[in-house]
């Protein structure tokens, strides 16, 4: 059985998604408690924090991307998510 969820939504203005249920603001804080030592770490080892914050930053997208709504550019209010 596939679970056709939505954890994010397209923003209201610009590019990208916004967290839309628990589960999107759960993955969005494990990203969150990554990326803050990461960035601390970063004034003793710079390039291995880089790289670290990049492959997080790419799971993130990912999950996005496979968990949330297609992403588009969006200005401005859009159409009831429950209408599809």
């Amino acid at each position: 059985m596939k679970n056709n969820k939505i954890w994010f939504v397209n923003k209201t203005y610009g590019y990208g998604w916004t967290p839309y249920t628990w589960e999107g603001w759960l993955v969005l804080l494990f990203w969150l408690i990554l990326f803050i030592p990461l960035t601390l770490f970063a004034k003793y080892n710079w390039i291995l924090s880089t790289t670290g914050i990049l492959f997080i930053s790419g799971l993130l997208i990912y999950v996005c991307y496979k968990k949330g709504e297609k992403p588009k550019w969006q200005w401005g209010k859009r159409k009831d998510i429950n209408s599809k």
